[in-house]
């Protein structure tokens, strides 16, 4: 692979995440080429790249145009995916959560830096319009003094589909689905928390893992509070600030997503819906664009290419996993592994 020449990518899953939200992404930028993807499901092949559809990851690996492997399988095969994928010497980005406890992601970091191929992890949610507005209030103290961050990811599915998030085992549930994206913006916004409460339940009659938690971050006398639940049909705002000074919210999730879901190309987005309250009370409507859907992978190929450092250190994901794993738990806030630069290539 020369500096101007696209990255092969190899798929390793062609499930939701891989087909609707990996894909069109990688697709949509010139940096890429999907050369092979991991899967049983022969429409694969009808992708604009024309992949080559293999049955296995030793087939993915093995094949020559594969430069990067994303891992979008079962959140319980990621570690075996990503390790096979870095001793074969390819790049990896692994989608949330990395692992399904923190002892594997060190592993995954230790192995990545002897390999000297770079670890990345899909917090691509740190692109998102509603977080990056979230972002630009705080650094400019327009609400005051913070008292309290909320964010919200609310579903109304009644009856827990037959899949297997829904179902126990390691990597299943509500709080490794969602928990990981809500759990990383509070620490980007806020950093490590002093003191941490959480609540995981199973509300559901049919589901056999959590499918809601509210877990609260303690930063001195402010509080972070990240909840997801599955039956809330009056969704409730996404992302809130409050402070001194009032309070802004958003409702409803960037619209990216929803693009991709319905096939629909990522320029001209809407807006996301967002209001401000004065101290007095005034409410008016600060409507926040649309975030960047490929700011990660933007960011990656130029990390690949030696230009810039890789979009997410596998180490604040690795953090993000202790702290799901310590809520899962009912213990404290666990010790925070500093940025080391293992897997930078």
């Amino acid at each position: 692979m020369t500096t101007s020449s696209p990255i092969g990518v190899g798929l390793a899953g062609y499930g939701l995440a891989g087909a609707v939200l990996h894909a069109p992404i990688l697709e949509a930028l010139s940096d890429y080429r999907i050369r092979a993807v991991m899967t049983s499901r022969a429409e694969a092949a009808e992708r604009r790249d024309a992949p080559a559809v293999v049955p296995d990851i030793d087939a993915l690996l093995a094949h020559p145009g594969v430069d990067l492997v994303v891992v979008v399988t079962p959140n319980a095969h990621h570690a075996d995916h990503a390790e096979a994928a870095l001793r074969a010497g390819k790049h990896v980005v692994i989608d949330k959560p990395m692992a399904p406890d923190v002892a594997t992601c060190d592993r995954l970091i230790d192995i990545a830096a002897g390999a000297d191929r770079l670890l990345s992890v899909y917090h691509n949610r740190r692109w998102d319009g509603d977080y990056l507005a979230a972002q630009a209030l705080l650094g400019a103290g327009e609400l005051g003094t913070p008292a309290l961050y909320e964010a919200r990811w609310d579903r109304f599915r009644p009856t827990a589909p037959a899949v297997w998030r829904n179902e126990a085992g390691p990597g299943s549930g509500l709080l490794w689905d969602l928990g990981p994206h809500l759990i990383d913006q509070a620490i980007g916004l806020l950093g490590w928390p002093d003191a941490m409460a959480a609540d995981v339940a199973i509300q559901r009659g049919d589901a056999r893992a959590d499918d809601y938690f509210e877990i609260a971050l303690h930063y001195g006398t402010m509080r972070a509070i990240v909840s997801a639940s599955s039956l809330v049909a009056a969704t409730r705002p996404h992302l809130a600030l409050h402070g001194t000074g009032g309070s802004w919210w958003t409702e409803g999730i960037d619209p990216w997503e929803a693009a991709l879901r319905a096939g629909e190309p990522l320029t001209r987005l809407p807006d996301i819906a967002a209001f401000r309250a004065t101290k007095d009370g005034e409410r008016t409507p600060r409507p926040v664009p649309a975030g960047d859907a490929a700011g990660f992978y933007r960011r990656l190929a130029r990390a690949i290419r030696g230009e810039g450092p890789i979009p997410v250190d596998p180490v604040d994901a690795r953090n993000i996993v202790a702290l799901i794993e310590a809520a899962h738990r009912g213990q404290p806030v666990p010790p925070r592994r500093l940025p080391d630069n293992a897997g930078q290539g």
